[in-house]
């Protein structure tokens, strides 16, 4: 027969693994709700897709480009291309261009979305710069491609008939993450003063 020492102890121990089951849950959360909007355009989130053959269809969409910094991050950020009208199926590439303003090293992370947010699951990335880690020395630039397009099979629903316009929004920020430390480990003195 249990005494009550041990109910408590093994009652602790059960209060101890729903905490730390919790805590687990609560830090996956994000990169699963990532993982969840990247595969089904949940929020305005482009899917990411592959290359591949597909068909062209005559329907256009005019895509537009947004680009925004957080306003602690001395970055300067923007389209080469502000718009570009592409037809459904089609792929595009297009660049963004990103400039170190500071006297500093620093690596950026972006985030991205698609309005209206009902087009989400209809733009398609084949290649992005999203969610990298980039490292940039002061004064240096560089340009980041974006490949994607616009399903052919929203054509197919009507009720994305009235969607004419898309807009692709980035969002950098200074990324604090370990691999971002390490990155900045990695530079020596001399390094830190180059641009480009």
């Amino acid at each position: 027969m249990s005494t009550g020492a041990d109910r408590n102890a093994r009652f602790a121990w059960q209060l101890a693994g729903v905490a730390t089951g919790m805590l687990a849950l609560a830090y996956a959360a994000s990169p699963l709700y990532d993982m969840f909007c990247r595969a089904t355009g949940f929020a305005g989130t482009p899917v990411v897709a592959v290359a591949g053959d597909r068909p062209l269809l005559a329907r256009t969409v005019q895509v537009r480009f947004d680009s925004n910094v957080d306003p602690n991050l001395p970055w300067r950020f923007q389209p080469l291309e502000r718009e570009v009208k592409v037809r459904l199926g089609e792929e595009h590439l297009t660049h963004y261009r990103v400039t170190n303003v500071s006297q500093r090293p620093i690596v950026g992370t972006s985030t991205y979305n698609v309005t209206p947010e009902p087009a989400g699951p209809w733009f398609n990335k084949l290649q992005c710069f999203c969610f990298t880690e980039q490292l940039l020395m002061p004064g240096q630039s560089i340009d980041m491609p974006v490949v994607f397009f616009v399903d052919p099979e929203m054509d197919k629903d009507r009720r994305y008939d009235n969607v004419r316009t898309v807009t692709l929004s980035y969002t950098f920020y200074e990324a604090k993450t370990e691999r971002a430390k390490t990155l900045l480990g990695g530079i020596s003195a001399g390094d830190s003063k180059k641009g480009g």
